[in-house]
């Protein structure tokens, strides 16, 4: 087991994620369903990190853990140095406001607000005075400032994700999770948004947890962790020339 002081405030040198005896379970219809049966993880700052594993394995879970969307039933989970296991809703929206950018496979952005409105949202959220300014430059960085006054629904499906990542990595997270952020897209344009979401993280060195079903897109990453049945199954660490091979081979520049 990863272990740390819970009351020091501190967590594993580096880490970036540190998960100790996480148990989620939730009620269904048909009872009580353990999804994440104890679960002990370090990620260290600046790692890339793929998460795979079959449909129900509770990859999705542990990544609503990480971002405080799910309270573990049992376990602490700490992130960027912080036990997030004790903080109230509001505490917790502020934490993943000033840490943790989040990328869906749905996108969700906000179909009434342009790209730049909805790119500039966490910072109008933390009272930035230079949102839409940084938030129009995030947008160029992304491919797209020339579409800032288009709405979601005017926007192809890989121009809405760019929007996402835009949005996701425009407050500088130290975390970025990344849940199929492909899973929508054709494969042209899916390689595309990997080739952008790792220079994103070269740029910045942001620490990066992709979940995908794609094994060839989890190897372009340094580690890939393997989940089956809530558990860890795999942990395996990777050097750079063996992802940059991957990444090469899967069509991508990282």
């Amino acid at each position: 087991m990863n272990t740390f002081d819970q009351n020091s405030g501190g967590s594993p040198e580096g880490a970036a994620v540190a998960l100790a005896g996480v148990h989620l379970k939730l009620a269904s219809a048909a009872g009580e369903v353990n999804i994440l049966r104890g679960l002990d993880l370090d990620i260290d700052l600046g790692e890339t990190v793929g998460v795979v594993g079959p449909s129900g394995s509770g990859k999705t879970s542990m990544l609503m853990v990480i971002a405080g969307l799910e309270r573990p039933t049992e376990g602490v989970v700490r992130v960027a140095g912080t036990d997030i296991t004790g903080l109230d809703e509001d505490a917790l929206a502020a934490f993943r406001r000033d840490h943790i950018g989040i990328v869906f496979q749905n996108f969700h952005l906000v179909p009434t607000m342009t790209a730049l409105e909805n790119v500039a949202l966490p910072l109008e959220f933390a009272g930035a005075t230079d949102a839409f300014d940084r938030a129009e430059a995030q947008l160029a960085a992304v491919g797209l400032g020339h579409r800032t006054t288009h709405y979601p629904g005017q926007l192809s499906g890989g121009e809405q994700q760019r929007v996402a990542l835009a949005r996701a990595f425009v407050a500088e997270p130290t975390i970025l999770l990344a849940d199929e952020p492909t899973g929508n897209l054709d494969g042209a344009t899916g390689g595309a948004v990997m080739d952008l979401l790792f220079d994103l993280h070269r740029r910045r060195g942001t620490t990066l947890v992709l979940i995908t079903h794609e094994r060839y897109l989890a190897d372009r990453c340094r580690r890939i962790v393997s989940l089956g049945d809530g558990l860890i199954t795999g942990d395996e660490r990777r050097d750079d020339a063996a992802a940059a091979k991957s990444a090469v081979a899967g069509g991508g520049s990282g």
